[in-house]
């Protein structure tokens, strides 16, 4: 996978911070247990989920979301409306078992949360309001460049939420996560459609492999810069999801279109209880 052509978008809002947004989706003590709206009553425009997080109105804490921008109010009302065509007197809303985790809303690229255990559907889910807090995510220092407080305070409600509605569940254990990410700056002369169908191929690949919680990419800056990213369930699963055909491709295809790739890998560390989270060096070995 490789980051993505597009043309730079960027939200911004001058009177909403990202705890804000985290705390206007939280689940409440007296909601039910939460299941997903199907993803095809989400929209599967790129910009949506890449900068609207838009997969978060899966989500189902209550019959209807309370977004916390605009833009969210937006896509929530075109969900709700969807899911209104959808229903009937007699049948409920279609629920889903497959999470919306890139900003591809296609079957092959959503992420069956059966083959998870209950802390990585936790951290999938609440990856899904993960979105920049600044436009110049493609070269800022990545641990500034999203909400991340607002994921892990979402995170910390889930699993309380878990905990509280099932009489075995158990609080969540300190536990680290992989991380990649790739910085990169394209060629003037790349070629978007064949940049477009190995970053789709690849990322179907990783799916099919398993283990990956998070994929997103940015658009192209100015002077054709970006960043993606990966958060996977262990370095293995990300091993693996990286050796199919459509990844050798794109490896083999970098240099055509690339000036330059940086890539990096992290160690995301969540303490117990979501007590406290940090970004550091991954170091093969250590916390495994």
């Amino acid at each position: 996978m490789a980051p993505q052509i597009g043309k730079p978008l960027y939200p911004t809002s001058d009177t909403e911070s990202a705890e804000e947004e985290a705390r206007a989706i939280l689940p409440t003590k007296t909601q039910t247990p939460l299941q997903l709206n199907h993803h095809s009553l989400i929209t599967t425009d790129f910009d949506a989920l890449r900068f609207h997080a838009a997969a978060a109105l899966q989500l189902r804490f209550s019959p209807a979301l309370k977004p916390a921008t605009a833009a969210a109010a937006a896509a929530a009302a075109a969900a709700a409306a969807a899911a209104a065509a959808t229903a009937t007197a007699t049948a409920p809303l279609p629920t889903d078992t497959h999470l919306i985790v890139s900003p591809y809303n296609l079957p092959g690229h959503l992420l069956d949360l059966r083959t998870l255990d209950r802390a990585n559907q936790l951290l999938a889910q609440a990856l899904t309001i993960l979105q920049p807090t600044r436009p110049d995510y493609a070269t800022a220092p990545y641990t500034e460049s999203f909400n991340w407080a607002s994921v892990f305070e979402l995170l910390r409600q889930l699993v309380a939420l878990q905990s509280q509605d099932e009489e075995d569940a158990t609080s969540w254990p300190a536990q680290s996560f992989y991380v990649v990410t790739f910085r990169s700056r394209l060629r003037a002369d790349a070629d978007g459609e064949r940049l477009h169908l190995l970053d789709a191929h690849s990322h179907q690949e990783a799916m099919a492999s398993g283990g990956l919680l998070k994929y997103w990419f940015g658009s192209k800056d100015a002077e054709h810069r970006n960043l993606a990213t990966c958060i996977w369930r262990s370095r293995e699963d990300a091993r693996l999801g990286g050796l199919g055909p459509w990844h050798k491709k794109a490896r083999g295809a970098a240099r055509e279109m690339y000036e330059s790739i940086e890539f990096s890998t992290l160690r995301l560390t969540v303490g117990e209880g979501v007590g406290g989270w940090e970004f550091g060096e991954w170091v093969d070995g250590k916390g495994e």
